[in-house]
């Protein structure tokens, strides 16, 4: 075997005992993991207040959704507004995503961002749509995102969250494939999910 070839390292996902307290992280420990190669660069991870979140691979209509709403996007967005996938979203010292798109207004700069300053996120759902409509938002909402939006890659619709507050979005709409969208904050950008061209055969 050739001595540079990299073995991946499965996951190990563990489960603490009930009423015991666990080890919380920060996002500059966990830099520092991948820096030392403890995590993998390619691992898909989140933090949420502390705790190491595995995030299960993505498929393959999630991929195809995300590109098609790229290229969409990418060909029609106007200056001064950034859309940047699949970035890592540091929310506090202890928890970051990773928004498949987020919105944002120049001239903020990418290590300058913030909840309030996201015009519009986007979560792709398809093996994760339960936690991304349970438990994201209020994380998204609790660091001041005004707008997010979470596109079910299965049935094709838009669950629309907005009017962010400490218990969650106040404000959540569903739109059909059929319908044009438009971020409150971002008018410029609209979708419209059933006129993306979508490949499945890749």
């Amino acid at each position: 075997m050739p001595m540079n070839l990299r073995v991946p390292v499965p996951v190990r996902e563990t489960q603490a005992a009930e009423g015991l307290p666990r080890r919380g992280f920060t996002v500059e420990e966990v830099e520092r993991m991948v820096a030392c190669g403890i995590l993998q660069e390619d691992e898909r991870l989140e933090l949420i207040g502390g705790e190491l979140v595995p995030m299960p691979a993505k498929g393959i209509r999630h991929e195809v959704l995300k590109a098609a709403l790229l290229r969409h996007w990418l060909r029609n967005v106007p200056e001064p507004l950034q859309v940047v996938p699949e970035t890592t979203f540091r929310l506090s010292v202890d928890t970051f995503l990773e928004p498949d798109v987020i919105v944002y207004r120049a001239p903020v700069q990418l290590p300058d961002i913030t909840g309030p300053n996201i015009l519009l996120a986007v979560e792709i759902a398809d093996s994760t749509l339960g936690y991304d409509l349970q438990r994201k938002p209020s994380i998204y909402a609790a660091f001041g995102v005004r707008e997010l939006w979470v596109i079910d890659a299965v049935r094709s619709v838009v669950h629309v969250h907005r009017e962010p507050g400490d218990g969650g979005f106040s404000r959540v709409t569903v739109a059909q494939a059929d319908a044009t969208l438009a971020g409150h904050l971002v008018p410029e950008l609209p979708l419209r999910l059933d006129a993306l061209a979508l490949d499945w055969k890749g």
